[in-house]
């Protein structure tokens, strides 16, 4: 790559760097009490599901809050692990206005229309903010994976840096585990010399910037700033990149056979959970995000449907059937998620599930409503007293479950989005 066209790609690449850790932010401060403890690390999942659910079994009846509830139809698969979920109503985003974008805003809240003369804007996804803290003492700050479809979850991606720029997520399960698990062949040498070219080519697209900052108005200083930012982030990123040089990849207790290109729906599904817990397992990132495949995924349960099709099912019994079918079939995968992360332990005694919050969910319900996202979460890392169907006063903002992870984790947030708090409820039996 020659020189020019390298700078252009870090120009480029800036956009997708996640929230670099600063220590006038108090992440060594945080790091130095890591080292401290010997209690497992906290960790956070969230699993978009794009084009949402089928709103007439998938939530249980409103009229029965609390933990006497029954459990609905869409989610039957969940009942061995009833007093470990807890399954949300009424909350929402107040500036969602895209009925298309199932993923774009759910983990940000965003107003895509706040700035004027803009039609796209977007802020940091939560899981960034978590990230932030956690990632620090892991190989990878945070991961994230992209099922092979669109299919509702909108523009962008799940998750968007300090700057609101989206996060490019590994496109298939096959490209996690090469992250995770593959080792690099090229020698150390060599290695080292491309981390030092990339941080020369970095030097000259810094320089050149700082050449041009003279006489320049307002809005082009500001878009200068956001650029210097991203520079910023690229040199952490990269000082990263060095201290992971020379430590090999662990390996899970049970290796994971590479996966086959071919996966897609059920088994992509199924693959990439494997991944995270074995991920998680060997302490490689604390913070995951996956864009969960639409299409395939219903196409694998044997719908001839598209997921758009399907949200809007009222009026259709078959397209209702088929969309049962898929909310059953995310419950049931989630299920053993669970088995597996509770069967798993950890150097202190504890379990994975002890140790995580893991968050499933929408921005869309059904049809292109933005009202009462479905939201189901579960873990321990949080803290959360779980087994309750949670009945929210009507448009509770849904960054306050949000900021309520994050505080209840450890991580050091004084507000996420619109939140207007946390959910104390959650702590309380």
């Amino acid at each position: 790559m020659n020189p020019s066209t390298r700078r252009a790609f870090l120009a480029s690449s800036s956009a997708f760097v996640a929230l670099p850790f600063l220590e006038s932010f108090g992440y060594r401060r945080f790091a130095r009490a890591a080292e401290a403890t010997t209690a497992a690390p906290k960790r956070m999942v969230f699993l978009g599901m794009g084009y949402g659910v089928t709103s007439e079994t998938w939530y249980p009846n409103i009229k029965t809050p609390g933990y006497e509830y029954e459990l609905p139809e869409s989610l039957q698969p969940l009942a061995k692990y009833k007093k470990d979920i807890t399954v949300f109503q009424n909350l929402e985003h107040a500036n969602s206005r895209d009925g298309h974008s199932g993923s774009t805003f759910w983990l940000t809240g965003a107003d895509r229309y706040a700035i004027p003369g803009q039609s796209f804007h977007n802020t940091i996804s939560v899981d960034q903010v978590a990230a932030a803290q956690f990632g620090n003492e892991t190989r990878f700050t945070s991961l994230h994976l992209n099922g092979g479809d669109d299919n509702g979850h909108g523009p962008g991606s799940i998750s968007w840096n300090n700057q609101g720029k989206p996060i490019v997520g590994m496109p298939h399960p096959v490209a996690m585990y090469h992250k995770l698990f593959s080792s690099d062949n090229m020698p150390l040498a060599e290695r080292q010399a491309l981390l030092a070219d990339d941080r020369s080519a970095l030097d000259t697209v810094l320089s050149d910037a700082r050449s041009v900052t003279k006489g320049l108005t307002k809005t082009d200083k500001d878009k200068i700033d956001e650029y210097f930012q991203s520079i910023r982030e690229i040199e952490i990123r990269i000082a990263k990149d060095e201290k992971w040089l020379t430590v090999p990849k662990k390996l899970p207790e049970s290796p994971i056979k590479e996966p086959s290109e071919t996966l897609e729906g059920i088994p992509e599904v199924e693959m990439a959970y494997e991944l995270m817990l074995a991920a998680m397992q060997v302490d490689a990132s604390r913070v995951f995000t996956y864009r969960m495949p639409g299409d395939s995924f219903v196409s694998s349960l044997g719908s001839s449907y598209s997921v758009h099709n399907l949200s809007h099912h009222p009026g259709s019994p078959e397209r209702t059937r088929d969309s049962i079918l898929r909310d059953q079939k995310n419950a049931e995968l989630l299920a053993g998620f669970i088995k597996k992360l509770k069967a798993s332990k950890e150097p202190d005694g504890s379990s994975l599930y002890d140790n995580v919050t893991l968050a499933l969910g929408s921005n869309l319900r059904t049809v292109h409503s933005l009202d009462n996202c479905p939201t189901l979460v579960t873990g321990g890392g949080a803290g959360f007293h779980h087994g309750r169907h949670m009945v929210m006063e009507k448009k509770t903002p849904l960054c306050n479950l949000w900021l309520s992870m994050l505080r209840g984790s450890g991580v050091r947030a004084d507000s996420f989005g619109d939140a207007t708090g946390v959910i104390d409820e959650l702590y309380k039996a």
